[in-house]
C-alpha cells in the first residue's frame, strides 16, 4: 500500500501539517508532533481505523485515496522468490504444535 496522506490534503489547500493536525485536533483527534510528522511525510507502518476514520472525516475523502494499493509490489508464489531457510543445507526445523488458544501442550 501507498500512503498518499500530503497528496490527499494538498488537492484541499492544505499545504502544512500542523495545520491538518489542528483540523484533527478540533474533531478529537489529538496527535503528537511526532506522529503528526511520519503521517505526513512517511509511510505509517500502522494506523488505527477510528484515527483514519477521522482523517476521512477532515479531508473529505474515501479511504482509498489515502491508501493506494500496489499489488505489482506483493511478491506472486512460483515467480522465483524462494522462502527463507535459516541455513543452506541446513535440517529445516521442527514444527511444534500450539493449540489455537495460545496455550502450550503437555510435554510428550
Amino acid at each position: 500500500m501507498r500512503w498518499n496522506l500530503r497528496l490527499a490534503a494538498a488537492n484541499r489547500g492544505i499545504w502544512k501539517a500542523s495545520e491538518l493536525q489542528r483540523m484533527l485536533a478540533e474533531r478529537g483527534l489529538v496527535i503528537s508532533a511526532g506522529k503528526m510528522s511520519g503521517l505526513w511525510s512517511g509511510r505509517p507502518a500502522s494506523i488505527k481505523l477510528d484515527d483514519l476514520n477521522v482523517i476521512c472525516a477532515v479531508l473529505g475523502c474515501q479511504v482509498g485515496e489515502l491508501l493506494i494499493p500496489e499489488p505489482g509490489k506483493v511478491p506472486q508464489p512460483g515467480h522465483g522468490e524462494q522462502p527463507m531457510t535459516a541455513a543452506a543445507g541446513a535440517p529445516p526445523l521442527a514444527v511444534v504444535p500450539r493449540r489455537r488458544d495460545g496455550r502450550s501442550l503437555p510435554p510428550t
